[in-house]
């Protein structure tokens, strides 16, 4: 018989390490951790006073956090005590209450960070009323958040 037409056994063929099926499987763990890196939740800084002394010559930054809650119904919520009916388009109350809450914050040289919470289905000319509000009192330190149901 010649070389050629010798018949090898499949047991006996050696095809060697196949790295495609391994970058295929490097691939997908790499797709899966992508995916999920996008999923982490940001941890916030907690402004806490905690007991002990402070040099007197380090100035702590006092932060006052404010939440204004525009519920799908219209009411306007300050700190969960209702300030403005659905009906009310000016929001006099609340503007009213948001400068003095930025007078005695300005006396007591400390910043105001105001959160609107909107509902999903709020509308959104409550939020705007609710951001001239913020406006005439000259609040700046503004952000949102909408609630997760």
């Amino acid at each position: 018989m010649s070389r050629n037409k010798v018949r090898r056994r499949s047991s006996e063929i050696h095809i060697g390490f196949q790295i495609a099926p391994m970058i295929d499987v490097v691939f997908v763990i790499m797709l899966f951790f992508m995916v999920m890196a996008g999923k982490v939740q940001k941890e916030q800084e907690l402004n806490l006073k905690l007991p002990g002394s402070m040099p007197p010559e380090a100035p702590v930054d006092v932060i006052e956090e404010t939440q204004i809650s525009v519920m799908e119904t219209g009411e306007i919520l300050l700190n969960d005590e209702m300030l403005a009916e659905p009906a009310d388009a000016k929001l006099a109350q609340l503007t009213a209450t948001l400068i003095r809450l930025k007078a005695s914050s300005d006396a007591a040289k400390s910043k105001i960070v105001c959160t609107i919470i909107a509902s999903e289905y709020s509308q959104f000319q409550r939020v705007v009323d609710v951001l001239n509000a913020l406006s005439v009192a000259q609040i700046e330190n503004v952000t949102f958040e909408v609630p997760v149901q």
